[in-house]
């Protein structure tokens, strides 16, 4: 039993295509209607349209990523009705096409949150990268976030502050764009201002409130995901800890264990990445894939390279900290051991070759993935042949 093999498309304005999708050897692509607002209802109409594009291509659909959470389920709003009946209407209209497994995150406000798109690696290539300290160089002097100074001690403070006063204008507009334009994936996008009293909603909303409100989110979307056949997979944070002043509550195996036992339904899943959970060396990949196997419906495969100081960069998929052949071992034993083939993509893959001349989406150029899922595919086979 192998992995399916998907790669991340964005819909028809995707500068990769469903022809080059399908020529890197994948049999499904991951999507979504991104043009559907969020909090909004996704029209079966749309959802059935999207997928008949994909088959026409030769291609399947059988997971979305992502179907959005709206910020007034994480907060638990005065629309948190209203926006949970429309979240199972969703639900309903997927399983409806042929959808089985459905992926969300419960982030507040950003998405994966990254501080260079396109930093250079030494063979020429550009890398995803994330640097603390630039981080806080946009919070403090750029956000200019009420109260953000007691989130860092002296040296952090002090490293901020000579990050910012060495860029130009230029860079600090490049930086505030980074964290803000919204990322591929991510359906929100806010003005420096807008963000600034977004975070203001989430005054009264600790860890524990937020777990607390992850934990009713679940509770009242998974019966509808077990009856229509639904695997609602959760995404880890990206990175794993919190940012600007806000909680995160998915970056650990103890979290989502907690979920798991707070909500035992059937659907309630998890989107494995290796990527996000591998920022914390306190996260065992192989041993995680082995002890939360029968909850894991989606794999994102990649690998990152920690910094010193909490920073960190996307490796090459078999590269970096993540001990990637050891993952996939795991997840063999897991589909031998539960004879189901689990859905995978090739992860934030470097820009290289001739998509360095190329538009691309962040992270999701093509030729970097094409090259990730070859290798992936080539661990796998390898380890199936070996074990027989």
């Amino acid at each position: 039993m192998l992995m399916t093999q998907t790669m991340r498309w964005f819909g028809p304005d995707d500068p990769v295509s469903l022809r080059d999708i399908r020529q890197c050897g994948a049999t499904e692509v991951v999507t979504a209607l991104h043009e559907v607002p969020n909090g909004a209802v996704w029209p079966r109409a749309a959802i059935e349209a999207r997928r008949q594009m994909i088959a026409a291509a030769g291609l399947g659909w059988t997971v979305v990523e992502s179907l959005p959470v709206h910020e007034g389920i994480k907060t638990r709003g005065p629309d948190w009705d209203e926006l949970i009946d429309h979240y199972r209407q969703s639900l309903r209209h997927l399983a409806a096409c042929g959808i089985t497994v459905v992926t969300y995150n419960f982030m507040p406000l950003l998405d994966w949150t990254r501080t260079d798109l396109a930093w250079p690696l030494p063979d020429g290539a550009l890398a995803l990268r994330f640097e603390p300290e630039v981080l806080a160089a946009y919070d403090l002097h750029i956000l200019r976030r009420p109260g953000a100074e007691a989130d860092y001690d002296a040296a952090t403070l002090e490293a901020a502050a000579r990050r910012f006063y060495a860029m130009d204008e230029d860079a600090r507009e490049t930086l505030a764009a980074t964290i803000l334009a919204g990322l591929p994936g991510s359906e929100e996008s806010f003005t420096i201002d807008e963000f600034r009293a977004a975070i203001l909603d989430y005054a009264e909303v600790d860890a524990d409130r937020l777990r607390a409100n992850h934990v009713a989110f679940l509770a009242a979307v998974c019966p509808v995901a077990d009856e229509v056949g639904i695997r609602l997979v959760v995404h880890p944070d990206d990175p794993p800890f919190p940012i600007f002043g806000l909680p995160r509550v998915v970056s650990t195996e103890a979290d989502v264990a907690h979920l798991f036992a707070e909500v035992p339904n059937a659907s309630n899943g998890l989107c494995f990445c290796a990527g996000s959970f591998g920022v914390r060396a306190d996260n065992d990949l192989p041993g995680m894939v082995e002890r939360l196997g029968s909850r894991i419906g989606f794999l994102h495969l990649r690998a990152v390279q920690r910094e010193a100081g909490g920073g960190f960069h996307e490796a090459a998929h078999l590269e970096g900290d993540a001990n990637m052949v050891a993952i996939i071992g795991a997840v063999h034993a897991l589909q031998r051991r539960e004879r189901r083939s689990i859905p995978m993509r090739p992860d934030h893959g470097h820009q290289m070759l001739d998509d360095l001349n190329r538009r691309t989406n962040p992270g999701y150029s093509l030729l970097g993935r094409m090259r990730g899922l070859a290798e992936l595919r080539g661990v796998e086979r390898g380890i199936a042949f070996a074990r027989g």
